[in-house]
């Protein structure tokens, strides 16, 4: 498939820590895949942080949802919990905290994040999501000195 075509795979996970390692190997498998290992090390690293939140935060299931489309990768993660997502902190915080700092780290490694809420077919949730251009050279590249995101 060639790497200009959209895509878009979604992966349901039940409420279960592993599912967090499953996620993150099935997300490198599919941009390994589609030509796209030169993002793999930074979307690994978002789709952990919002699936690890799904899962830690909420009570019930939630799915990786990976979309690449016109040049920008989208990764998402869907919980069933309406409630918004706690505004990101910085990440000046005590570094030998272990919580805190997901959406900080999505906010500052990502091009853009945002999250809406949910309520199709019955079911309620909401959807957190981050976007990385694909594009060598733009913002979310690893390697870009000065590079912020447009989400800061």
């Amino acid at each position: 498939m060639p790497e200009d075509e959209p895509w878009e795979y979604s992966l349901y996970i039940p409420n279960d820590l592993r599912a967090v390692t499953i996620s993150r190997r099935t997300l490198r498998l599919i941009l390994t895949m589609h030509g796209l290992i030169r993002l793999v090390d930074v979307a690994e690293l978002l789709a952990t942080e919002l699936i690890t939140n799904a899962v830690r935060h909420t009570k019930g299931p939630a799915a990786l949802r990976v979309r690449w489309s016109a040049g920008v990768l989208r990764i998402g993660a869907w919980d069933a919990d309406p409630e918004p997502p706690l505004a990101p902190a910085g990440l000046n915080g005590n570094v030998t905290d272990e919580d805190g700092r997901g959406l900080a780290l999505v906010r500052a490694c990502s091009d853009l994040w945002c999250w809406h809420p949910l309520s199709r077919f019955g079911n309620r949730g909401k959807y957190v999501w981050c976007e990385l251009s694909g594009q060598p050279g733009q913002p979310g590249q690893p390697g870009q000195p000065g590079v912020t995101s447009r989400a800061s």
